[in-house]
């Protein structure tokens, strides 16, 4: 799959293509039936796929300060959509000067002269341009004018996450935010995942008997409540079964919140420096300072052996 950043970055030769435009952040289950919509509608004019999205979220240059926790980071969001099939990504870096193009400008600036749509598909509430001044209903009244068909596909996919709401981005942060990170695999269709590289930390785990993998993760990431989790620590192409831990150390008066996962049942590991990535399967308890470090110990004990149970009884990720 290709990847560009910037629309400098499309080959000159770039022929007609089927594009979908959108944030997709999360690449969750709604996101995964426009773009599979409109991957199938490429095949079936026999021209490639296309994804525009934009970096950074549009809300942080419109709103200063509002930027969304991440569900992925662009990169992951390229595999996930390489894996369905998209054929090339273009991140559009978001600016000031972009935020005021208007949806007329939008259209001939990267669809027309640079994409050469010969259909674009979207959700039915897609909006873009100058303050969202555009819709659906305005992308097909231009496409009448430069020769592209528009297809809205709807995305609102439910289940029980969210107690039947309809699934999105902002529901998946939000339950991930509360630590239901069931209920967000549930509308992803994969554990939700925090990636970044591993530090050095106080090293209290080493010293306790279960040392952990100190994850500083990537700027904005949507971070779980709170807690003890059961998931799985990647590194270094290997998938590891692991309890993650997320908070402050209230045990040992800490300020700073980190992500530390503690590979089950593995000895010897050295992921200093290594860029690795956690999957959240299931929440196991809140995060708790207890009476004495033989509490403490003991907690974490169970906690393993929790984790290791759940860890057995559910598919590993891809």
């Amino acid at each position: 799959m290709q990847r560009w950043r910037g629309l400098e970055d499309i080959p000159q030769d770039w022929g007609r293509s089927v594009v979908t435009i959108g944030s997709y952040d999360g690449v969750h289950r709604g996101h995964q039936l426009i773009i599979r919509h409109a991957v199938d509608r490429a095949r079936e004019l026999g021209v490639p796929a296309v994804v525009v999205t934009f970096d950074p979220h549009p809300s942080e240059v419109v709103r200063p300060g509002s930027h969304p926790p991440l569900l992925a980071p662009h990169h992951r969001r390229a595999e996930l959509m390489a894996e369905l099939g998209v054929d090339a990504v273009l991140i559009l870096p978001f600016t000031t000067e972009f935020s005021k193009l208007s949806p007329a400008e939008f259209v001939v600036k990267v669809l027309v002269d640079k994409l050469h749509a010969k259909a674009v598909v979207e959700g039915p509430n897609f909006r873009f341009g100058h303050r969202a001044a555009g819709d659906v209903a305005f992308l097909a009244e231009q496409g009448e004018t430069y020769d592209y068909d528009v297809e809205v596909v709807d995305l609102y996919v439910s289940g029980e996450a969210g107690g039947g709401e309809p699934f999105s981005s902002t529901l998946t942060r939000r339950l991930v935010a509360g630590g239901d990170v069931e209920g967000a695999a549930e509308i992803l269709g994969r554990p939700h995942r925090v990636e970044g590289v591993v530090v050095r930390g106080a090293q209290r785990g080493r010293e306790l008997g279960f040392p952990t993998a100190n994850v500083e993760t990537l700027p904005h990431t949507a971070i779980p409540a709170d807690g003890v989790y059961a998931g799985w620590l990647h590194a270094q192409g290997e998938v590891m079964p692991a309890a993650i831990s997320v908070g402050t150390n209230p045990q040992f008066d800490g300020t700073e919140r980190t992500v530390e996962a503690y590979a089950i049942d593995r000895v010897g590991l050295d992921l200093y420096g290594l860029h690795v990535a956690v999957d959240f399967l299931a929440y196991v308890r809140g995060q708790e300072k207890f009476a004495s470090l033989e509490d403490l110990l003991e907690a974490m004990a169970r906690d393993v052996r929790r984790c290791r149970d759940l860890i057995t009884a559910a598919d590993p990720p891809a």
